[in-house]
C-alpha cells in the first residue's frame, strides 16, 4: 500500500509542477496548434478541445511512466 500512495504522490507532484510550468510559461509552441485541436470561436462563446494535444501528452507521459518502472 506504500508503494502505490507514493507513486500517487509523485504523480500528483508532477502533474503539478508540470501545470505551473506550462501556467508560467509564455506558451508552448506547438501545444493547442496540432491538426485535431479544436477550436471554436463565435461572439460571446468559445470552445477549446485539445484533443491531440492531450493524447500526444498523454503518450509522452506513459512512456516516461514506462520506462521509470522498467529502471525499477
Amino acid at each position: 500500500m506504500d508503494s502505490i500512495a507514493r507513486t500517487l504522490i509523485i504523480a500528483g507532484a508532477t502533474l503539478l509542477a508540470l501545470g505551473i510550468l506550462l501556467h508560467l510559461s509564455p506558451s508552448v509552441p506547438f501545444l493547442g496548434k496540432l491538426p485535431g485541436d479544436l477550436r471554436i470561436e463565435r461572439p460571446g462563446f468559445r470552445l477549446y478541445l485539445p484533443i491531440t494535444s492531450c493524447l500526444l501528452i498523454s503518450l509522452v507521459l506513459s512512456a516516461v511512466f514506462w520506462l521509470i518502472s522498467k529502471i525499477r
